[in-house]
């Protein structure tokens, strides 16, 4: 998968290369496509890490309660405040991607 992911990345990157060689300086009247499709790329990566990263977190965490019941307390304040912060992530994300659709 992570191999997958790579090749993915880098074709993207060698797809994006030559508008960006051939990138004018101002003036606002070219395409902006490649902005587009950032915003996009924000949105969406940023919603498929952090999806993964709360299945993994929620997956320890009832594996370690239904392993000891009794440590369910001490095992769902760390879970629900590491979901907080991976969720926070993923609005990082959101608002790149808006800011970045505002120069559209």
């Amino acid at each position: 998968m992570r191999v997958v992911m790579t090749l993915a990345v880098a074709f993207v990157a060698m797809a994006l290369a030559p508008e960006l060689a051939f990138a004018e300086d101002g003036g606002g009247t070219g395409s902006n496509w490649g902005i587009a499709i950032g915003a996009g790329l924000a949105i969406g990566l940023a919603g498929l890490g952090c999806g993964l990263a709360q299945g993994n977190a929620a997956s320890a965490a009832v594996t370690g309660i239904a392993r000891n019941p009794g440590a369910a307390g001490q095992i769902q304040t760390p879970m629900i405040i590491a979901l907080a912060l991976i969720e926070s992530i993923a609005l990082y994300g959101l608002i790149i991607g808006l800011l970045l659709q505002g120069k559209i």
